[in-house]
């Protein structure tokens, strides 16, 4: 047996609703590229100091490019978690661009530099945005405990319904303690539907329910959370694929997203476990959070990288609104401001 925490709009929420509608479109998306660059730049505070700070110390330190000034770089990216096997990559391509343009001046590297680390944020097969359209839509949310699996949820739940759809949750992580407690606090502050059942029963079955309840209220996004144990790779792959199979069989029509949450601040271990879920199921995308909380943002770069997938949401902060869609033109200037 199911249950349905079902939010009743109180006359505060229904005005709140005409509020939101009454909004006009080309101001709120202009206030949300404002805001959404200020915060960026804010919650990259640390990467920044570790990439573009060191990188412009090094810069200034030589006066024509040599190949010891290429190793310098080298060890500020692998610092801040770009990655071995990424750094290399990277400092190879801005090499063969050196070469090409014939450039000399040391201050020339870091304009080739931010270049080819937009060219790798950029250089993924799909796109950046979330695939939520046509409605009817499934966003599959998996990854470890920890990792802010269940915030996730609650703020892109908060965030669509503010964009006028219609939103519901299933409660599929039924193993760890205190997940749908969790869930059920995010689904009151985003004022929308929470189908669950008690600890310890077949996610699965959770997220069947969760499909009929989508398709009887024909609802327009239904977000599901799923197990996040990682210490036995067998059992987690054959949970997923079960789950993968009830959304096919019982949701063909749905716009399917399968998204990977992972924590920023755990650098390489991130592209360990992305590496681990992609084997489990056929990831279409990645919200990568903490980054307000780490100076080795540059994992984004491997996560990209080596695993070919688009980060599609970033993290920046601890607020409602501090999930944001990721674009990469905007990140890497908020790495390197002018």
């Amino acid at each position: 047996m199911f249950e349905i925490f079902k939010k009743n709009k109180n006359q505060e929420d229904v005005k709140k609703d005409e509020k939101i509608e009454e909004t006009n479109y080309e101001e709120s998306v202009e206030d949300e590229k404002k805001g959404f660059f200020g915060k960026l730049k804010d919650g990259l505070e640390k990467t920044r100091r570790g990439i573009t700070s060191k990188v412009d110390d090094i810069i200034k330190q030589y006066q024509k490019i040599d190949e010891e000034l290429f190793e310098e770089l080298e060890e500020v990216l692998i610092m801040a978690d770009v990655g071995f096997e990424t750094t290399e990559k990277i400092i190879e391509n801005v090499k063969d661009k050196v070469r090409e343009r014939k450039l000399t001046e040391a201050s020339d590297v870091k304009g080739v530099l931010k270049e080819e680390l937009k060219e790798i944020l950029e250089n993924v097969d799909g796109s950046s945005k979330l695939n939520i359209e046509p409605s009817p839509s499934v966003i599959l949310v998996v990854g470890v405990n920890g990792v802010g699996k269940t915030t996730t949820i609650g703020k892109l739940a908060y965030r669509y319904r503010n964009k006028g759809k219609s939103i519901l949750i299933a409660a599929g992580d039924t193993f760890r303690a205190a997940a749908i407690e969790q869930l059920n606090e995010w689904t009151t502050r985003a004022n929308v539907d929470l189908i669950s059942h008690k600890e310890g029963s077949d996610p699965a079955a959770v997220i069947f329910d969760g499909i009929q309840a989508a398709k009887a209220r024909e609802t327009d996004i239904l977000i599901c959370d799923t197990a996040g144990r990682l210490h036995n790779k067998k059992n987690l792959m054959n949970e997923l694929n079960k789950i993968m199979r009830i959304v096919e069989r019982e949701y063909p029509e749905a716009t399917k997203e399968i998204l990977l949450v992972l924590d920023a601040t755990t650098g390489q271990n991130a592209v360990m476990q992305a590496k681990v879920f992609k084997e489990a199921c056929n990831i279409s995308g990645i919200a990568l959070t903490k980054l307000d909380g780490t100076a080795k943002g540059g994992v984004i770069f491997a996560v990209q990288s080596e695993l070919n997938v688009p980060v599609k949401l970033v993290g920046v902060g601890e607020g409602v609104d501090d999930l944001q869609e990721f674009d990469s033109e905007t990140f890497i200037d908020a790495i390197f401001p002018e």
